[in-house]
């Protein structure tokens, strides 16, 4: 046995959204050994609910 599980992407991205998730990565656009572009990329993706509260105010009308 391996312990590989097969999960749905349903269940996949409740059980990540349910703790967060953190995406980093580099781009970098060189030509010749000269960097032309470079671009950072990061991402936090997170559930928001009542103990994990949004960090945006609530517009009250």
């Amino acid at each position: 046995m391996t312990g590989h599980e097969d999960i749905a992407l349903v269940d996949l991205l409740d059980r990540l959204l349910a703790g967060g998730v953190v995406l980093a990565g580099d781009i970098t656009l060189r030509i010749a050994d000269v960097d032309l572009v470079r671009i950072d990329l990061k991402a936090l993706i997170s559930s928001v609910n009542d103990a994990v509260p949004s960090p945006w105010r609530q517009e009250s009308s």
